[in-house]
């Protein structure tokens, strides 16, 4: 369990307690959660980060009136730098979002402007957000993996742990002189738990890397030893790439998680060596 459980900043939040929803545009429901804390526990510097990324968000349940007080619904895209001070809390993300439902706004654009201000305020950072309308959204079109992707699921292994342990990929190489390759992997087993209600969060998670192979069997392993540990999305993918640049020093790494959606929205955090943006494209999980 995280040891910054217990911090003033997280038992401020509404996460985890009775909330009454407000249908009226309200941005102070927003809260926002610093990145630091975890980062602190991982040795990480906000100022020398070592990847860049991003966290996309998908909001299913948005709607609004228009000025002649007729709903509109539309799916919104949210994408904030990974190096911004802070992440949006969930539960406050989509009690601000039903706070639109009984709002007048005159179109797309000024929802688009009063979401970028208000998430940009909260995360600290500019947030990039764009609306969709239901029947056209090209960011959401189902994704197949195609041949160049290998899912590691199927690798024939025994667990009876399941506490996250990041020794597993001390010998996830083999010898130190074996050939440079890439790779791009999946699996389809990681659930970890929310940091303050423990519920059940489930990913696809998808790592492409270029170095000394990886062993399969225990990168999975590893994998699933996320299984009963309780961290936020965005902290499981930064703890997931570090523990791999630290065991595996891999010259090249992108660790991409598309996590299911709660509450109408999905989180997917994206971090990479060298490439900034997540890719467009979903499974059917999503």
């Amino acid at each position: 369990m995280a040891i910054y459980q217990n911090s003033k900043e997280l038992r401020d939040l509404t996460l985890g307690k009775t909330t009454e929803y407000c249908g009226e545009y309200n941005p102070n429901l927003l809260q926002a959660v610093p990145r630091s804390l975890n980062r602190d526990d991982l040795s990480l510097s906000q100022h020398n980060l070592p990847f860049i990324g991003e966290d996309v968000w998908y909001g299913y349940e948005l709607s609004w009136l228009n000025s002649k007080g007729k709903p509109v619904v539309a799916v919104a895209e949210f994408r904030f730098p990974c190096n911004s001070p802070n992440i949006v809390e969930s539960k406050s993300f989509k009690l601000y979002l039903n706070s639109f439902n009984q709002s007048k706004f005159s179109n797309f654009d000024s929802v688009e402007k009063a979401l970028s201000k208000d998430l940009s305020a909260t995360a600290g950072s500019q947030a990039k957000v764009s609306l969709f309308k239901v029947e056209q959204c090209p960011a959401l079109a189902i994704k197949t993996s195609g041949n160049e992707v290998i899912c590691i699921d199927d690798e024939d292994i025994a667990i009876d742990e399941y506490q996250y342990t990041a020794d597993l990929l001390e010998n996830a190489q083999s010898n130190a002189e074996d050939e440079i390759i890439s790779e791009n992997l999946v699996s389809h087993l990681l659930k970890s738990n929310c940091l303050i209600t423990n519920q059940p969060d489930w990913a696809s998670v998808y790592i492409n890397y270029r170095g000394i192979k990886l062993n399969h069997s225990l990168l999975l392993e590893y994998l699933i030893s996320f299984r009963q540990h309780n961290e936020f999305h965005e902290q499981c993918v930064e703890r997931i790439f570090c523990d791999l640049q630290k065991h595996c020093q891999l010259e090249e790494l992108t660790v991409f998680a598309r996590y299911t959606r709660r509450g109408g929205l999905d989180i997917n955090p994206f971090r990479s060596t060298h490439i900034k943006n997540a890719p467009n494209g979903r499974t059917l999980r999503q």
